[in-house]
């Protein structure tokens, strides 16, 4: 007897129509504008975010002066990298780093009751007398960029990126194109 079965497609991948690469795009670019728009806010005057590092205590004033002019430059660096995607997964993971950083920093401030201007757009320093300190605030906005600069550096660079475009971005091989809505293989009949 001769069983005929229709031939069914292939299951559709479920990373084909994902959105991961858009979430990925669209973390990078928002991280990469934050980065900007602080790095800038801060290099025009970098007495004072010279000044705004030192202010947190926790670096010998040397080396705060030496974070103090950097860090602009490498917000800026970091940012366009990010905007551009190249080197997308690096610049993800400094990203992060850096958030984790200003968290901390910022907690550790809030923690031994100092009152300044975490001066991460600019600015900085001991607050004036009745102005009341944003940790909260800096600390939870912070936090979600470091989880931004995390999906970043373990996702890869998502779509519009010249990591892709160079073939700098080793592509996920995806086996769910091979398996079924079970996870086993599937085997396709012809009787």
């Amino acid at each position: 007897m001769l069983v005929t079965s229709e031939k069914q497609a292939p299951p559709r991948s479920r990373t084909s129509g994902s959105a991961l690469p858009w979430v990925t795009t669209v973390s990078r670019l928002v991280l990469a504008c934050v980065l900007i728009v602080a790095g800038w806010g801060k290099i025009g005057t970098p007495v004072l975010s010279v000044q705004s590092v030192k202010a947190y205590k926790l670096l010998p004033d040397s080396l705060a002066t030496v974070v103090g002019y950097g860090l602009p430059i490498l917000e800026i660096v970091i940012g366009v990298l990010l905007i551009v995607g190249l080197l997308t997964r690096a610049a993800g993971a400094i990203s992060a780093l850096l958030m984790l950083a200003f968290v901390i920093g910022i907690a550790s401030v809030w923690a031994r009751g100092l009152r300044i201007d975490c001066g991460c757009f600019g600015g900085g320093g001991q607050l004036k007398p009745g102005v009341e300190p944003d940790y909260l605030i800096d600390i939870l906005r912070d936090s979600g960029l470091f989880v931004l600069g995390v999906v970043i550096a373990w996702f890869g660079p998502g779509r519009l990126a010249l990591d892709s475009a160079l073939g700098l971005a080793p592509e996920r091989e995806s086996h769910d194109d091979i398996e079924g809505d079970d996870g086993e293989p599937q085997e396709q009949e012809n009787h």
